[in-house]
């Protein structure tokens, strides 16, 4: 029969409810849109307001079904009653239940197999060691012998889709620093979070990012690799470890690419002109260039592959736009490979803090490499 009791409180959690969804959809417009025009927008009020959405039909679902049963009150108690002793009984068991051991600690074997594990990758005597988690990702460290033959630091950023597809394969952007002694993270922190966020917005796939040492000896490491790109930091010996130890696609034009931003732009632009059969292609950032020596560079480029380049700015970076331009007319005016390279400049970004502006032109950065790299069979 009919019980009023039940009535009222089913109403009152059917409207609340209602009120929740609606102002949970309301949210879920507004964070849409954020994303859309790339603001930062907070998700916690949209999770909060679904959640108690869902609440309230839970709460609708059991009075409804208890007001079509028509059970006595004390029926109620009863069954509720019962469910509360079983619920005891079943916690005590499991209290009482013997515990599993503890796996056992990793042998120093274990330790050392597979390629990619996410703590320490060793291989020979390089060992990648993790040393944070930026961007979702996963940053390990590692000592790789210079051509000179003293230890470099060498990191390596792994996307957070690594962990996720133990056999997947990843294209790899090498990223110059223009800091002799540093990797190009340590001047700048947030590179990875624009790598990152080109994944997610889904305009480039993942990729895995090799920051090497820039070499010493110069407070101008990128004039050194313009003047002699044999002197570029990503040898022989890095490639095969970072080949050896992660799950990268195979050195070459159809899975390694190099960004250099701001003082690192220019090691870039050499490397890729450089390099054309090594790299895919190349992408500087907010560099200042010597656009003679870069086109003797890449008029000297061994093999025949036209490198290709991006070579971006902030829209209201005005010499370093006038550099990208004095770069692009000498390479197509130079000979050799220089003027077969395909040079392209992005000049539309603009944003109201600096940092915002570098986070989107990475971001540029890394969907031009995505969208050059040949794609793999």
């Amino acid at each position: 029969m009919f019980r009023p009791t039940l009535a009222v409180p089913l109403l009152i959690a059917a409207l609340l409810g209602w009120r929740l969804a609606r102002a949970a959809a309301v949210r879920w417009r507004d964070l849409r849109a954020a994303q859309r025009y790339e603001i930062a927008a907070e998700a916690r009020p949209l999770l909060l307001r679904a959640g108690g959405a869902v609440l309230c039909l839970m709460c609708v679902t059991a009075l409804g079904v208890a007001l079509l049963v028509g059970g006595r009150p004390g029926d109620a108690a009863a069954s509720a009653a019962i469910s509360a002793s079983t619920s005891a009984a079943d916690e005590a068991r499991a209290a009482a239940a013997p515990r599993p051991a503890a796996p056992p600690a990793p042998s120093a074997s274990a330790a050392s197999a597979p390629a990619g594990s996410a703590s320490a990758v060793p291989l020979g005597d390089v060992r990648f060691e993790s040393v944070g988690h930026p961007a979702g990702g996963e940053l390990l460290q590692g000592s790789v012998p210079g051509q000179d033959g003293h230890p470099r630091a060498v990191r390596v950023w792994l996307p957070a889709e690594y962990q996720k597809d133990p056999k997947a394969r990843y294209p790899v952007i090498v990223l110059h620093s223009g800091t002799a002694g540093q990797t190009a993270d340590a001047d700048l922190p947030d590179v990875f979070d624009g790598v990152a966020s080109a994944v997610q917005l889904g305009r480039a796939r993942p990729f895995v990012v090799v920051a090497p040492e820039a070499p010493g000896g110069t407070g101008h490491p990128c004039d050194l690799i313009a003047a002699a790109p044999q002197a570029v930091a990503d040898d022989t010996a890095l490639r095969t470890a970072v080949s050896a130890a992660f799950r990268t696609l195979p050195a070459g034009p159809g899975g390694w690419s190099t960004l250099g931003i701001e003082g690192g732009a220019p090691c870039a632009a050499a490397a890729g002109l450089a390099r054309p059969d090594l790299y895919g292609a190349a992408a500087a950032v907010s560099g200042r260039y010597d656009a003679p020596a870069l086109a003797q560079t890449g008029a000297e480029a061994a093999g025949t592959g036209a490198a290709r380049l991006l070579l971006a700015a902030a829209k209201g970076d005005a010499p370093g736009l006038a550099d990208a331009r004095r770069l692009q007319t000498a390479l197509h005016a130079g000979t050799g490979r220089a003027a077969a390279a395909d040079v392209r400049i992005s000049d539309i970004v603009e944003d109201y803090t600096p940092q915002r502006e570098r986070l989107r032109l990475v971001r540029v950065a890394v969907q031009y490499l995505a969208e050059s790299l040949v794609k793999p069979s």
